[in-house]
């Protein structure tokens, strides 16, 4: 009999501990399968920092190493140039990455460091209760602004890719979501993608994945899904927003 479907053998085979509804165990699987198809898992080196995102060294059978909050880019960068033959990523989540980690990855960028960063965006502090983040929508309630997010006092969500794709340095950036088959299959090929830049030495690359949080949102898991679709993607467009074609990595 014939094999359609498994568990990506860079998995381990333990159950996600996420919360009901939360898309970071889809993601994961998306990148464990990447790094399965592409061969690369014996060469693979994650990176962590804090927050939800944390979790990801308990479900692959990968090296890792965490990174204090903010500073993946950093930690991923000395292993990369320590160790230029192994294929290195971070995985953040949007707190860490575009609050406390923004000059981390925005100088990893313009450096075009060659690693890939996968970019969790869920719109709020997910671990610590639920407080307003960088990406957190106007109007948005969370826990630090239960009347919404106002623009006047605290300024516009915070679309990193599109800065990050101004950098010299980056060669792929794209922004996807997870919340129907279609949309999941553009995630794995835009992953996929995201890999193949840094195997090709082009650049920095990143991909931002659009991701449901119903705890902290207070909504159901379909809810959540739904709220994706209509609020998040018209104010986060999906789709590549930067890719270089040049396969040379600029010394």
């Amino acid at each position: 009999m014939r094999t359609i479907f498994e568990r990506p053998k860079t998995l381990i085979n333990k159950p996600f501990t996420y919360c009901p509804g939360c898309h970071h165990g889809l993601a994961q699987r998306l990148i464990a399968e990447v790094i399965d198809e592409l061969d690369i898992a014996g060469k693979t080196i994650g990176v962590g920092p804090v927050g939800c995102s944390v979790y990801i060294y308990e479900f692959f059978d990968l090296d890792f190493v965490m990174g204090a909050h903010g500073r993946a880019p950093a930690v991923a960068t000395g292993i990369k140039r320590s160790l230029p033959d192994r294929i290195v990523f971070s995985y953040q989540g949007d707190g860490d990455i575009a609050a406390i980690g923004t000059a981390e990855i925005v100088h990893c960028a313009n450096r075009g460091e060659l690693i890939t960063s996968f970019f969790i965006n869920n719109a709020v502090f997910g671990m610590t209760g639920g407080q307003m983040a960088p990406t957190t929508l106007p109007g948005q309630k969370t826990t630090t602004s239960p009347l919404g997010r106002n623009t006047e006092v605290q300024g516009f969500p915070f679309k990193l890719g599109e800065m990050l794709a101004r950098a010299e340095g980056s060669a792929y950036i794209a922004r996807v979501a997870l919340t129907n088959p279609r949309l999941i299959g553009q995630a794995k090929r835009c992953i996929k993608k995201a890999f193949l830049t840094q195997i090709e030495k082009k650049g920095f690359a990143l991909v931002e994945i659009l991701s449901p949080c119903p705890t902290n949102w207070g909504m159901t898991p379909p809810e959540a899904v739904q709220w994706v679709e209509e609020k998040m993607i018209p104010y986060f467009p999906l789709g590549e927003i930067k890719v270089k074609e040049d396969s040379s990595h600029a010394s």
